[in-house]
């Protein structure tokens, strides 16, 4: 498995990472088993990068139940894989509770999630959202503090503006900037992109696979969960399901002429964005972690490329992300 740099200040990852969220919740039912053993398959691959967060996944404890997972499957190898997880975003059971990038807040967040993870160094933190009523300076300062004290090695941020990237970074340098971008979600190319590369941060695009509908296997809202996060989703009524399609299809018939999968040709589309570009896409089944695997030997030609960006312009994508 190739590894790339993400930022100039050390940090190396597979060229391909491994979204942990739906292992714990939001996408349908779950199975701690399955999980670990696909934990364990990513491992034997040659991933090295692991995303989770402290608000995935919620038991009687409270928050944190992905982190748990994810250090139970990973505390064996912790010296040969990096994890990242993010603070910031508040929650209880059923509904969001708003933000918190206050110093304090930081500190604490870290510790709990340090428990959690069972480990004493997190390799890379990201700030989830940022706080509206903190400035972003303020709490990367904070995080700052916990990389000299050892807690965390290299600093990210996620979903941030091109203008707080800018400030964040002046305070401390950012390694990485997590977004969604795909085939349907291209608005990092309208600004936090360019940043990134002018500032010579790392950029890591989850839901790659447009959360799952351009894998081509969804078709209608009644092949998900009741439980399933989508179904709230604007991208996933059947307004959206029936307009977007077009963009399925569109990837479904260069799938077949490349003799692949429509998911294995979207992730080969953002892994040709650039190699400062480490895609998460999130799994938590064996069978799909292969497939995305596999999408990093599949070369797209300029003209397939030119064909995609034809299929799936920025902006053509019917919904919004949230």
């Amino acid at each position: 498995m190739e590894k790339l740099a993400l930022g100039k200040q050390g940090l190396q990852v597979s060229r391909l990472g491994l979204g942990c969220m739906g292992m714990s919740e939001f996408y349908g039912a779950t199975d701690e088993s399955e999980s670990l053993s696909t934990l364990n398959y990513a491992l034997e691959l040659g991933l090295t990068f692991f995303d989770t967060a402290d608000i995935y996944g919620y038991d009687e404890d409270g928050i944190g139940v992905n982190e748990k997972l994810v250090g139970k499957g990973l505390g064996p190898h912790r010296h040969s894989v990096q994890i990242a997880t993010k603070f910031g975003l508040l929650r209880n059971k059923t509904q969001s509770l708003g933000y918190n990038g206050k110093a304090q807040y930081v500190k604490e967040a870290c510790e709990a999630s340090l428990q959690r993870l069972g480990t004493d160094y997190i390799d890379l933190y990201y700030l989830h959202r940022a706080d509206p009523n903190v400035p972003i300076t303020e709490t990367v300062g904070a995080m700052a503090e916990l990389v000299k004290e050892g807690k965390v090695r290299y600093l990210g941020l996620s979903e941030v503006t091109r203008e707080q990237l800018t400030d964040a970074h002046a305070v401390f340098p950012i390694s990485a900037v997590q977004t969604e971008y795909s085939l349907w979600s291209r608005e990092p190319e309208l600004g936090i992109l360019q940043a990134c590369r002018e500032l010579g941060v790392g950029f890591v695009p989850y839901s790659p696979l447009g959360r799952g509908f351009l894998t081509g296997t969804l078709s209608s809202r009644s092949q998900l969960a009741q439980d399933d996060w989508r179904m709230h989703n604007p991208r996933f009524s059947e307004e959206a399901f029936e307009k977007n399609n077009t963009i399925v299809q569109g990837i479904q018939l260069i799938a077949q002429q490349k003799g692949v999968t429509p998911a294995q040709i979207a992730l080969a589309w953002v892994t040709a964005q650039g190699n400062d570009i480490v895609p998460i896409p999130g799994t938590k089944r064996v069978k799909y972690l292969q497939q995305n695997s596999e999408a990093l030997s599949i070369r797209l030609t300029a003209e397939e490329l030119d064909r995609l960006n034809e299929i799936a312009p920025a902006g053509s994508t019917f919904g919004d992300r949230y």
